[in-house]
């Protein structure tokens, strides 16, 4: 007997998951799999969070998988040589899978689908994790977007996204399975130290825990989503950025849920600046390295002073908001995101430290980390990026804390007062520098 291989990358869930549901309607006994991928060119190793989230998440999915009949079969390697010793060893007919969209990602997959089809299997690939596939929004010139409110406009001038696909209650599985490598062998969790506790206090990874989420969040938190978003003590974000990331919910899920409950406007917005990101990166693959105002490439960044970027990194900074967020991510793996624009701006604009090493150490702590979001959201602060305006925009931490966190309570809570140290560097004569270095960009724009 044949089988029907569905490849989970960014998707880690049962529920309105296309792939899946293709594979079963197909009728043959369903095998999962999952590839960890760090070898093939252009994909970029997961960070260390991201490493201790995923762990959890795939020994969620295999639970829920194995209660259903099926199997997750875990493999490492190249993908191209990993998916087809896979298939083979199945004896798989097909092999179904999400779509991803970053650069690389795309190239292997359109090579995996056409050596698979060559081979004689069903090859299918579907939209699971994005709103509007990316080439599906376009300016009237039919290119693509540099600008949010127009991009999402268009958007919502689209057909409204499909209803999600429900949980299958089976998953008929294969006799005999192909072999497996073992979650633990390797080696996602920290060890040697054990830096995870904050993570495993905060976070509980897996699809079910995504779905109880996002009904705690519509019912105690959407009502003042629009007032209280900005301060991080209020508790009042969706924490659904992980989820959405790992793919533990799908944005369908997500969007008519919380139409359903009355919300809309600011929260799906949201949303809709996730795509915005995607949409980005599917057009400039190189996100995350480039500059995407390529005039930035003039900017004149001073030689890197590494004492100021471990200052930043660990939270003594002096500047107290700056500081609470820093610490709150390397406890959490998260930060608000009112905070992370003013931590993202003060490394940038006051220590005028390259927007890159920022990325890179989000990318190793942030576990909603992505290959979208994360650049996307550096280069909007930097102002490189897409609708970065205005560019020379310098946030002032000492403002923002006296604005969003007027009582002390979010600083307070992760910089105790005997631990405010004198700041590293002055505010005032940092912002000028940086609007000198801002100057520059624009004068060499002009030549």
């Amino acid at each position: 007997m044949t089988s029907s291989i569905v490849w989970f990358r960014d998707d880690l869930r049962l529920a309105d998951n296309p792939a899946l549901r293709a594979a079963i309607d197909r009728g043959d006994p369903v095998i999962g799999l999952y590839v960890l991928d760090e070898e093939s060119p252009g994909i970029r190793p997961l960070g260390g969070a991201a490493r201790w989230w995923l762990h959890h998440s795939l020994a969620s999915l295999g639970e829920r998988l194995r209660e259903r009949g099926s199997t997750l079969v875990l493999r490492r390697g190249p993908a191209e040589r990993v998916v087809h010793e896979t298939a083979k060893d199945a004896g798989a007919s097909a092999v179904f899978w999400n779509r991803r969209y970053g650069g690389p990602e795309r190239e292997v997959d359109t090579r995996i689908k056409a050596s698979l089809r060559e081979d004689g299997l069903d090859a299918q690939s579907f939209a699971g994790s994005l709103l509007h596939e990316p080439w599906e929004v376009k300016t009237g010139a039919g290119t693509h977007f540099s600008v949010f409110t127009p991009f999402w406009r268009a958007c919502l001038a689209l057909p409204s996204p499909r209803a999600p696909l429900p949980e299958p209650r089976e998953v008929h599985g294969p006799g005999r399975a192909p072999a497996s490598d073992s979650l633990d062998e390797w080696g996602l969790l920290p060890t040697k130290p054990d830096w995870a506790g904050g993570l495993r206090e905060t976070w509980e990874p897996g699809e079910p825990a995504a779905r109880h989420r996002l009904r705690e969040f519509l019912s105690e938190d959407l009502g003042s989503y629009d007032r209280a978003r900005d301060e991080p003590s209020a508790g009042a974000t969706s924490l659904l950025s992980p989820r959405l990331r790992w793919g533990e919910i799908s944005p369908y899920t997500v969007w008519h849920e919380a139409v359903e409950a009355g919300g809309g406007g600011r929260f799906l917005s949201e949303l809709g600046w996730r795509e915005f990101a995607w949409h980005t990166l599917f057009h400039f693959p190189d996100l995350a390295t480039k500059n995407l105002r390529r005039e930035f490439d003039a900017f004149p960044w001073p030689r890197l002073k590494p004492t100021l970027l471990r200052a930043w990194e660990h939270g003594r900074t002096g500047i107290p908001l700056v500081d609470a967020g820093m610490r709150e991510l390397w406890h959490s793996g998260y930060m608000h995101n009112r905070v992370r624009m003013v931590a993202a701006s003060f490394l940038i604009k006051n220590l005028l430290i390259d927007w890159r090493h920022g990325e890179e150490w989000f990318w190793d702590t942030l576990v909603d980390a992505d290959a979208a979001n994360n650049p996307f959201n550096w280069q909007w602060v930097a102002g490189s990026g897409a609708d970065a305006a205005p560019y020379f925009r310098i946030f002032n931490p000492e403002l923002q804390a006296k604005k969003f966190d007027p009582r002390g309570l979010y600083i307070d809570q992760w910089v105790p007062q005997d631990e405010r140290g004198e700041p590293i560097v002055d505010l005032g004569e940092t912002r000028k520098a940086a609007l000198d270095a801002y100057e520059h960009v624009k004068r060499a724009s002009r030549t």
